[in-house]
């Protein structure tokens, strides 16, 4: 950079302070109806916080916040403000034709992106119902629209490589809409077997902030890789599950967490356990805010 164009730079910043603060503080996700979604009961701490037994409480968790137990929660819980930038797409890549929602920043320039891998027997409205899993898919969709983010939640044909390099593709056309953005998977339930392909995939897995796994499969295979990731490459990965999960169970995931502390005491990893529930709650439970704002510390830290 020239001696003038540092000086004309430096006058920008002192005429748009806007901008002198975007560029100083780091990206995060701003307070939205956290005292609804906190964790409400910390049963068990482990691992300096890095594991979490949370209480899931039947009457308050379910009967008290839905009005009709897990299809319609508490409209207090929500805000339909969303439908405004909310919109069905379609992307159309080669001889690819992928259908998604988009919430929020569509049109690019998004300071962080969420895309959301769905289950089986869903597709990707699942993943923008503002009623059902407690309000929880509606929080996220708010928390990206205040905060000048988006949120992608994509159908795709499979849960192997057709799915997982349909995702890959909406993922790089959003990540080359916007330059620098972290990029945050969220997996649920048998998306996790897309996610996990992703991860180990060349040109998405460095573009990635950091996995959320909810009620997902582990892949026991990761753990000799993150022995070998320098500081600086580790890839935040946040798990959850409930113990009553009879589908795809938990303590696989637990074990899967204790083996990459065992090999990696530092590798950022979190594993919250809710008490109770079927599977299906993290969905509901998982605090968003939570999880995202500590993968952006992490990213942050690592790049210091």
């Amino acid at each position: 950079m020239t001696i003038i164009a540092a000086i004309l730079t430096f006058l920008v910043f002192l005429l748009d302070p806007a901008i002198a603060a975007n560029q100083a503080q780091p990206f995060h996700l701003a307070p939205y109806k956290d005292e609804l979604f906190a964790y409400q009961k910390i049963l068990q701490s482990g691992y300096e916080g890095a594991y979490l037994r949370v209480e899931y409480d039947r009457p308050r968790d379910l009967y008290a916040r839905d009005v009709e137990p897990g299809d319609r929660v508490d409209p207090k819980y929500i805000s339909l403000d969303t439908q405004a930038v909310e919109t069905d797409l379609v992307l159309e890549i080669g001889t690819r034709t992928i259908r998604y929602v988009g919430v929020g920043a569509t049109e690019g320039n998004a300071k962080a992106i969420v895309l959301f891998i769905h289950g089986r027997g869903t597709d990707r409205f699942s993943g923008v119902n503002d009623w059902i899993h407690g309000g929880n898919f509606n929080r996220i969709k708010n928390l990206m629209m205040l905060n000048g983010g988006l949120y992608l939640s994509p159908s795709f044909p499979d849960f192997g490589r057709k799915g997982a390099d349909t995702v890959a593709a909406l993922l790089l056309h959003y990540a080359a809409l916007s330059p620098g953005a972290p990029v945050f998977l969220a997996c649920g339930s048998w998306g996790g077997k897309i996610c996990w392909r992703l991860v180990d995939d060349a040109d998405v897995g460095p573009r990635l902030a950091g996995v959320l796994f909810l009620d997902a499969r582990m892949n026991s295979d990761f753990v000799k890789k993150a022995k070998r990731l320098d500081p600086d490459r580790r890839l935040p990965i946040h798990i959850s599950n409930s113990q009553g999960d009879r589908l795809i169970g938990w303590r696989r995931q637990r074990r899967f967490f204790e083996r990459v502390k065992a090999a990696v005491p530092d590798y950022p990893i979190r594993f919250v356990l809710f008490s109770a529930g079927t599977h299906g709650i993290s969905l509901r439970m998982t605090d968003w805010r939570l999880v995202i704002n500590w993968m952006v510390a992490v990213r942050e830290e690592a790049s210091q």
